[in-house]
């Protein structure tokens, strides 16, 4: 179990520096199998991603009942809810990095580049806003989800899936630079010659 909550602080730490998350904002988690059905580590409420310890990090069931000291992430039902829709993703990075998440704030649609992985669909999914924390935004994205590794939040930031931690911390670093990239673009092409 350390080794996951180790994982979990390192991934935490590099995601703070790379400006993915700031403040307090942000949460990572990561499914456990145990020998008792599986478990989710999750990193804490109102606490910076950027000096967390091996106390920090709250267990939970699959039903989301605390299996450790500490208070669970405000969003612990959305990750909750892609664990029990998609088996095949063991981990989840939620980010509010700049420039994704100013695209979730715009007009404009983030598109799928080249880079990491077969490009299905022109854009990266997305789902409408609803309130940080609430049943209603684990509901949403949990329902909306499907096969895709990101989902774009509306007016709120990036979800980011996968089998490990390692593959979901550099498709949210991909989608960031991704997104600078296309608002370098934008901005390209919007000045005169």
């Amino acid at each position: 179990m350390k080794k996951n909550i180790d994982e979990i602080i390192s991934v935490s730490n590099e995601i703070y520096e790379k400006g993915l998350v700031s403040g307090k904002s942000g949460n990572i988690s990561k499914r456990i199998k145990t020998s008792n059905g599986d478990v989710v580590a999750i990193t804490p409420t109102l606490k910076s991603l950027s000096d967390l310890n091996e106390e920090d990090i709250i267990l939970v069931d699959m039903e989301g009942n605390v299996l450790t000291n500490g208070k669970p992430s405000s969003e612990v039902n959305m990750h909750l809810g892609i664990y029990k829709n998609r088996s095949d993703v063991n981990a989840i990075v939620h980010t509010h990095s700049t420039y994704a998440t100013g695209f979730a704030f715009s007009s404009k649609r983030l598109k799928r580049l080249e880079g990491f992985g077969e490009i299905n669909n022109k854009y990266l999914a997305q789902v409408g806003y609803e309130k940080p924390g609430s049943d209603e935004l684990a509901k949403i994205v949990s329902e909306n989800i499907g096969d895709e590794d990101v989902l774009i939040l509306k007016n709120h930031g990036v979800i980011c899936v996968a089998d490990c931690l390692k593959e979901a911390k550099l498709l949210a670093i991909f989608v960031e630079e991704t997104a600078k990239i296309q608002f370098i673009t934008h901005m390209l092409n919007s000045v005169e010659d």
